[in-house]
């Protein structure tokens, strides 16, 4: 995939993170040249001529840069339209950050422009002016005048005043005159700009190796008090959106080939059973080829660093999240500190190359699950339910874990023993014994247990107590004239399992297994309507609970034989009476700490070793069963699943390192985010109707999925940018994030984080749709979706805001002017929820403040991250200028129009035509009236809209 983008400040290595991080300099080694601070300038206009005399022009500029050594004109900026003004004071500012390669000769060219009735083929160009950025630092008070000359260079078009923004106050002018005939030398410099106030963002080493690609943007407003602020929005791109994908692309492979190989050390199975067991292992290999092929794709690409939306339907990008960046809008007001606002802007996870004909995940999933037993049936193999699918995963998960991890502490035990120290064998037998313990009783499962009794049942040999007594029968796949027994309820036997209440919580047998069960005596234990368990006579159904209680029996042993040797180091007398360890320790040499130990942890090891061996072939038993009802849907919807869930968790990632990175100062942020966690807020704007009802279906089990998440911070080997990227391990139950910070960094943080807890992040996803499909479904479709929706993530929300305030003093809050309670905004949001209200937004607006006001995270998201969403966006910008920093009422709608103007979001020198659907070349004249060609395509659709609805009512009546 070709990128074509042309961005401010295009760099192969970023320079903010080089210029910050001296050890980035040798690592990259890069040689700096001096750079100027940055430098940004407003813009103003006086005697514009219009084309017509009997009019005032609607006047636009555009910015370029003409390159010094090329000689040909990079658009760089554009101002917003300021409406039947012959002087105009544009709001929009131009910005050059501290990392776009300007210099004293670098030339500014100004194009002014009369947009006549708003469209591109209807602007008429009035005169430009052309200077350079050393004339601009140069010049008196930083100021220049310059005049505007026609296309033919000889008439005068009016003026263009170009000053270079500095802290300052509007002098005597009314909020009125903004718009109006005022002119422009009563407008002294009027905003803040010396570089220092930027220096967070700009020179934050954090920034440089998941942030690139800035475009920088930035206006003055002004407040009630009739002071001036300075708002900047910065936009980057985020590395995550392929380098997640790609680590859980091979996460997802490395997985399914251990599964494949779990499969072949089951040993010999019978005849139907082995067949099952290649039926599954050929899906395995196809899902694995497909995983590795769109590995090696995403490996060609090199560059880019998101997916635009033209791109959303190709196969080989259908893991990548779709146009996800981060945005940041900074206000600086006089005499106040400054604040920052971030939101990560993302299209719908949803696999939108498969397309949503049958629907998303939620539907899918839900008509599987009550279509598996007949495919149980059909595949004559055991039915488990979801419930215990997902426990064999979470054994399975914890075994993976706890087994090395045993190992580990069994040998630190040991080296303890043999230096001879007595604190280091103390803290080395009580993590042994918490983690042994916990491995006891994750394996005590009775699950683990009726595996293995099904897993005997289906070895080759096996013959049941009804196969005996009617040896005319066939063995496992010849029973085709037990159909009636399908009718039974055949697990009311199963050993171990309390009586079911309903049928989805049952483990299901079908009838190619069919036997007696029998207690540990060997009597028959009665079923209520048939057994169905196979039982081997020479099966001992006591041999698992022997096995894991010999783990317990093993730690028991070697718990005594440490106070035994701790107490003859402590009291230096004669080894503790014989009876006291009789049939447990054997006599050892009492000096030597190590080999009395040896052998009993040496037995310890063995004992875990057996047991993992056999109830991981007993999961994996239960798994394939999994997998042979599952085929071929099951396999689809995972691999579904699995496309989803990256392109949501890249998101989720880029928006916990943005939030850690804002709030690495802040200790009530992060005693916040080791006590309890950060709620990930998710703003939908999908429609419940056509496509974008299986879109949010998608889109909503890949936000529940995230729950699997975690995350950890880790201490980075080097400053290498290679070395501070995020890694993901782990399996599909069970993701874990690591976060590397440089060295001087990580040790600031909190003991319990720097020790290595686990955060956690609590997804919760809101939907409200607002476009015109919407007001179809709501008039004649279902939006039952967007309610539960709504009513479930609110209760996600609330409980997280009771556990926060129960752990957390709401003092490491942040603090916002508007005083309004959380407990207050909760009880709104409820209301709202369950409002019957067409299109209510109050639902959106009301999660996003709770989140911001609990240190969360936030995300936008519609179809593709463009048009809604940038609506959503700057609305919300705007929003936070009026209730935080007291945004004159007078400036709101035109602060609306100066960031909707040429839209930042989605804008990163890359324009999709709306039309075409094509990624083209930057065309900023045309870009500029994006919001009002949108404007105009949604006022027709309303149109049509209306006619329909006119039509269907008279129909109706007549």
């Amino acid at each position: 995939m070709e990128d074509g983008t042309q961005h401010l400040g295009h760099c192969m290595v970023d320079m903010k993170e080089l210029s910050a991080s001296p050890e980035g300099l040798s690592a990259a080694g890069v040689i700096l040249t001096p750079k100027l601070p940055q430098v940004e300038f407003s813009l103003a206009c006086n005697d514009l001529v219009a084309s017509g005399r009997d009019r005032k022009p609607n006047a636009l500029v555009q910015v370029a840069v003409i390159d010094p050594h090329k000689q040909h004109l990079v658009s760089h900026a554009c101002t917003e339209i300021v409406e039947a003004n012959k002087d105009p004071l544009f709001l929009t500012g131009v910005t050059f950050p501290s990392e776009y390669p300007a210099s004293p000769e670098t030339l500014v060219k100004l194009s002014v422009y009369d947009a006549k009735d708003k469209t591109q083929e209807s602007s008429s160009f009035l005169g430009s002016a052309t200077f350079s950025v050393g004339d601009l630092l140069r010049a008196k008070d930083e100021r220049l005048t310059l005049s505007l000359r026609s296309s033919d260079g000889v008439c005068t078009a009016g003026t263009v005043v170009v000053s270079r923004l500095k802290m300052g106050e509007m002098e005597e002018v009314d909020v009125d005159q903004i718009t109006t005939d005022i002119p422009s030398q009563k407008c002294p410099l009027v905003c803040e700009s010396a570089h220092h106030s930027c220096t967070d963002r700009e020179n934050n080493p954090l920034t440089g190796p998941v942030f690139k690609n800035p475009v920088c943007k930035v206006y003055r407003f002004q407040t009630v008090d009739s002071k001036w602020m300075l708002v900047r929005e910065q936009m980057e791109e985020c590395t995550l959106s392929f380098s997640i994908p790609k680590q859980l692309l091979a996460l997802y492979i490395q997985e399914d080939m251990s599964r494949v190989q779990d499969l072949k050390e089951l040993g010999d199975l019978s005849p139907h059973w082995d067949n099952l067991r290649k039926e599954v292992m050929t899906r395995y290999a196809g899902i694995i080829s497909s995983y590795q092929e769109t590995l090696a794709e995403m490996d060609k690409i090199n560059g880019c660093s998101f997916k635009p939306s033209c791109c959303k339907a190709q196969k080989s990008l259908e893991f990548i999240p779709i146009n996800l960046h981060t945005q940041r809008m900074r206000v600086t007001c006089p005499k106040k500190t400054d604040a920052f606002y971030d939101i990560v802007t993302v299209g719908a996870p949803a696999a939108h190359f498969q397309g949503f004909k049958g629907g998303g995940l939620q539907r899918l999933l839900s008509r599987y699950e009550a279509e598996k037993k007949s495919f149980s049936t059909a595949y004559q193999c055991i039915y488990y339910s979801p419930e215990h699918t997902a426990k064999a995963q979470e054994v399975l998960s914890i075994m993976s874990l706890l087994q090395p991890l045993i190992t580990r502490l069994v040998d630190q035990l040991l080296q303890a023993a043999h230096e001879h120290s007595s604190p280091g064998l103390r803290d080395a037998l009580k993590h042994l014994s918490d983690k042994t313990e916990q491995f006891v009783h994750t394996l005590k499962d009775e699950l683990v247990k009726s595996a293995l009794l099904a897993l005997h049942a289906a070895q080759p040999g096996y013959v049941s107590k009804n196969q005996k007594s009617t040896p005319a029968q066939s063995q496992h796949q010849g029973h085709t004239n037990q159909t009636n027994d399908q009718n039974q309820n055949p697990i009311q036997g199963l050993p171990g399992h309390s009586p079911p209440t309903s049928v989805n919580e049952t483990t299901v047998v079908c009838n190619n297994v069919e036997g007696t069960q029998t207690t540990a005596g060997g009597e028959p234990l009665s079923l209520k309507h048939q057994d169905t368990i196979p039982h081997h006579k020479e099966y001992d159904e006591e041999e698992w609970d022997r096995l894991w209680a010999n783990v317990a029996k093993c730690l028991n042993c070697v718990i005594a034989m440490v106070d035994k040797l701790q107490e003859e180091d402590n009291t230096k007398q004669d080894p503790v009476p014989e009876h006291q360890l009789a049939d447990v320790i054997t006599s050892h040499n009492p000096g030597d700490w190590r080999e009395q130990l040896c052998p009993l942890v040496t037995r310890l090891k063995d004992c875990v070793m057996e047991v993992v061996e056999k109830a991981k072939r007993a999961m994996t038993f239960v798994l394939l069963q999994e997998a042979a009802c599952s085929i071929p849907q099951g396999f689809l919807l995972q691999q579904r699943r699995d496309i989803v869930f990256s392109q949501a968790l890249a998101a989720l990632a880029c928006g916990f390192i943005m939030r850690l990175y804002a709030g690495m100062q802040d200790k009530g942020f992060l005693r916040q985010l080791h006590l309890v966690g950060l709620v990930a807020q998710f703003e939908s704007l999908l429609s419940t109707y056509s496509e974008e009802f299986g879109m949010l279906e998608d889109m909503e089990v890949g936000i529940s999925d995230l729950q699997r998440v975690m995350f950890k911070i880790t201490e980075a080997k080097s400053d290498d940018l290679s070395d501070l990227q995020p890694l993901v391990c782990g399996r599909r139950d069970h993701f874990t994030v690591e976060v590397p910070l440089p060295k001087l960094v990580f040790h600031t943080l909190p003991e319990e984080i720097k020790e290595g807890k686990l955060l956690r992040v609590f997804p919760v996803l809101f939907n409200v749709g607002i476009n015109e499909q919407q007001t179809i479904a709501e008039r004649f479709g279902d939006i039952s979706l967007q309610e539960r929706i709504n009513q479930k993530n609110f209760e996600t929300l609330e409980a997280y805001y009771k556990s926060l305030s129960e752990k957390v003093p709401l003092e490491c809050l942040p603090c916002f002017q508007t005083q309004t309670d959380i407990k207050e905004l909760l009880e709104t949001l409820g209301q709202n929820v369950v409002a019957k209200k067409k299109k209510n937004v109050e639902i959106l607006w009301t999660a996003g403040t709770i989140c911001r006001r609990l240190n969360g995270i936030r995300f936008t998201s519609c179809k593709s991250a463009k048009d809604r969403t940038s609506m959503s966006v700057t609305l919300e910008q705007c929003a936070l200028l009026r209730d935080e920093h007291q945004l004159s009422k007078d400036f709101f709608v035109r602060a609306l129009d100066c960031m909707r103007s040429r839209l930042t979001q989605g804008d990163i020198g890359q324009w999709e035509d709306p039309e075409a659907g094509a990624v083209t070349e930057n065309k900023p004249a045309s870009r500029h009236f994006y919001p009002i060609a949108l404007l105009l395509v949604s006022s027709h659709l309303l149109v049509v809209w209306l006619i329909l609805s006119l039509v269907f009512l008279l129909a109706k009546y007549q």
